[in-house]
Parts: structure tokens; sequence; C-alpha cells
């Protein structure tokens, strides 16, 4: 497999490190209660078809990616660096 990184191009999987779900960058305030963040570590959404994920690019320029790529094809239909996110929704 390979991602189209947005300023790279198209790089191998092995020069990135998955992550999980792109849910992740959408941390709980510290102040939420315990059953928020109990859901936010342990609860997680196992789509078959488009899912958002977060990759490290870590044997490349170290930038973190979220990649919406269907889960049965394989194919990747997005790809944004993490930090672009709306101010108010980054972690």
């Amino acid at each position: 497999m390979r991602i189209p990184h947005p300023d790279l191009g198209l790089r191998d999987i092995e020069e990135f490190t998955y992550l999980g779900d792109a849910c992740l960058c959408e941390r709980p305030q510290t102040s939420a209660d315990h059953g928020n963040f109990c859901d936010y570590l342990y609860l997680r959404d196992n789509p078959a078809g488009a899912h958002r994920e977060l990759w490290f690019h870590e044997y490349g320029d170290q930038s973190w990616l979220i990649v919406t790529r269907d889960t049965c094809t394989h194919e990747i239909l997005a790809v944004e660096y993490a930090d672009a996110r709306p101010a108010g929704r980054r972690a």
C-alpha cells in the first residue's frame, strides 16, 4: 500500500506507523467525566468502508496525517495533515 503524502507524493507504507482511529485527535477535556474519558480510551468503531485513521510519517518528515481509507478495499480516499483541523477542535 502507498500513501499519497500531501507534500511528498506517494510514499511506501513502510515509512509510516499506524496509530489508530483518527478520533484519538478528539481528546476530551481534562474536566470531562470518567465515563467520557473511558469511552475515549477504550471504545472504537470497526467500520467496513470509509474510515479515518491517524498515521505518523516516522521514516519521513515526522508529520501526522489523517488518512481516510476504505477498510474493505484499502483504497485511500483522502489524506490531510492532522493539524489541518479547525483550531477549536485541536487536542
